[in-house]
């Protein structure tokens, strides 16, 4: 089947994507813009197999979430909520501990993330690091934000290279992408007029890159962003991987709406359809031509939306998901767990090979049994995160 014709209004996009040219600025708008998702998904679906083939990643982690009290509380958030909130938390290292014990015999990573709470120091966060390698060793430690980083600096009056020496010094192995929401300026103003700039978020990430540390970038669309403000977001993610090299996956995140001050000020705002969230999968893969893996977060966007971004230009599904907090403080419907043959057999029944992954994208595992399991919202299954 011919993936895009001669006379097709992005046959010249196909061009460049063939050639392995550089797409501009102006020719991400246009993809963005257009409502031809079978031409876009095709394009995108040829680099994807160009670089992994069949195969799609997942892995086997535990999720920690140590306090969801935050200072900064973004009008987008349902998570982070005031100290004396009475659904306010912060775990003891007793409770973590606990957390980690719990964590399976096969996992491979461990992810740490919360919010800004200005009542702790950073040896609550090197107490947590240094538990977590001293119960298993093996584990690697994927933890703390952008925006975490630059708020330790500010409670601790500390530099990013300080902050960076004591957690590496304590087990830190490599940082999520959470924290960059949009770049530009003005609806980064609306969402989280009082978050990390994004000009701060890149110089953490540039620096920790420059450490030798692999982190992740993320993109949170579908709230009062313009198309334009998404490519510009994609661009400056580019540009610093140009330089670095440090970027493993990017993440596009769909804003779920319910709960959130944001909703109250937008009330017209609306949750994402499944075009646009397989729109955005397809452009990134298509514009970040410098970053590996793009992952569709099955627990955000749904277990049938997931299966189709694998041929919209996803490569990655992230991993068996329980109990997880976020993104239902916010409202969302989709299952709170899937085993990992569940999350196999997801990724068979829409005819691509699973690898369960490590942190690094290095292979664990690609033989699984053959499996017919229903998926089932409430096995009792390890926790896992998205970023």
């Amino acid at each position: 089947m011919e993936i895009i014709g001669a006379n097709h209004p992005l046959a010249d996009i196909w061009a460049k994507v063939q050639r392995e040219e550089r797409l501009t600025f102006e020719d991400g708008v246009r993809l963005m813009q257009t409502n031809d998702l079978m031409a876009l998904g095709r394009m995108a679906n040829y680099v994807r197999e160009k670089k992994h083939g069949d195969k799609t990643f997942f892995n086997t982690n535990r999720h920690i979430n140590p306090t969801n009290i935050c200072q900064t509380l973004c009008d987008f958030c349902a998570f982070g909520v005031r100290m004396k909130d009475p659904n306010a938390y912060t775990m003891t290292i007793e409770e973590i501990e606990h957390r980690v014990d719990m964590i399976s015999p096969d996992a491979t990573e461990v992810h740490i993330v919360g919010g800004n709470n200005p009542s702790l120091k950073l040896d609550y966060y090197e107490n947590i690091l240094r538990l977590v390698k001293q119960k298993r060793p093996e584990l690697h430690v994927k933890a703390f934000t952008g925006v975490e980083i630059d708020h330790f600096t500010r409670v601790n009056k500390l530099s990013v290279g300080e902050v960076l020496d004591r957690l590496i010094d304590a087990g830190l192995d490599s940082m999520p992408g959470g924290g960059a929401e949009i770049f530009a300026e003005e609806p980064r103003s609306i969402i989280c007029d009082h978050k990390t700039t994004a000009e701060r978020w890149l110089e953490v990430h540039e620096y920790v890159h420059k450490r030798g540390l692999r982190t992740n970038c993320t993109m949170l669309y579908n709230h009062v962003e313009s198309i334009e403000d998404r490519i510009d977001h994609m661009m400056r993610l580019r540009d610093l991987q140009d330089r670095t090299g440090g970027f493993q996956t990017f993440i596009p995140l769909s804003w779920h709406p319910d709960n959130t001050v944001l909703i109250e000020k937008y009330p017209h705002l609306t949750w994402s359809t499944g075009f646009e969230d397989l729109r955005v999968v397809a452009v990134a893969r298509l514009f970040l031509d410098n970053i590996d893996h793009i992952k569709t977060y099955w627990m955000q966007v749904g277990e049938q939306v997931a299966q189709t971004a694998l041929w919209f230009g996803a490569d990655d599904l992230d991993g068996n998901v329980v109990e997880e907090k976020i993104y239902h403080a916010a409202g969302s419907k989709n299952s709170q767990g899937l085993t990992k043959l569940e999350l196999v057999r997801l990724i068979r029944d829409a005819g691509r090979q699973p690898v369960e992954r490590d942190t690094l994208y290095k292979v664990v595992n690609t033989e699984f049994p053959e499996t017919t399991v229903e998926i089932n919202a409430h096995n009792d299954v390890e926790e896992l995160t998205v970023i």
